[in-house]
């Protein structure tokens, strides 16, 4: 269980996300986890909630699907998201994961949606509607603030309620071309 959020906002998209690994719902197994991967040639900055082995496995999936289609992030995330719907072995992947490169902001999860967030807001994990909520309201709010900022701030408000979210928190962002 873990928080990670993604910000779009003025021309930057910021992903951050907090370290720890939870086994079961009572012991902290490490605390300093890195949620938050570039692949495809560092044109792409994943984030992952949920089993690290079966994040993995979509990551390398996805990794294959942008080579599959130059690099096209949507195409490669509805292709990703088809076969995971459909093949029985990825339905048993429990994850979920938020991809996004210098143009689009984009959440994938394995029951085959590919979703663009309405307000360039996505956050998923135990704690992703503490986080998503809370950096919503700091881009209606706090406009003096950077992506990177918000989405670094909106997971340490989740860790402050989530009991499965830590404040050991990475980041990264793009900026669009």
């Amino acid at each position: 269980m873990t928080t990670i959020s993604a910000v779009k906002f003025n021309g930057v998209t910021a992903i951050a996300g907090d370290g720890q690994v939870t086994m079961g719902e009572k012991v902290i197994s490490k605390q300093t986890a890195r949620k938050i991967r570039r692949i495809y040639n560092d044109q792409v900055v994943i984030g992952f909630a949920g089993g690290v082995a079966d994040a993995v496995t979509l990551q390398e999936r996805l990794e294959n699907k942008l080579e599959a289609y130059s690099g096209n992030l949507k195409r490669a995330a509805v292709e990703l998201a088809r076969d995971w719907r459909k093949d029985p072995t990825l339905q048993k992947l429990e994850a979920l994961l938020i991809a996004f490169n210098a143009e689009d902001l984009l959440l994938i999860s394995g029951g085959g949606e590919v979703l663009e967030p309405d307000e360039n807001v996505v956050a998923i994990g135990s704690g992703g509607n503490f986080a998503q909520a809370a950096a919503v309201a700091m881009i209606r709010h706090a406009s003096d603030m950077s992506a990177t900022e918000i989405a670094e701030e909106s997971v340490r408000i989740a860790s402050g309620i989530d009991v499965y979210t830590n404040d050991d928190i990475k980041t990264d962002m793009l900026k669009e071309n």
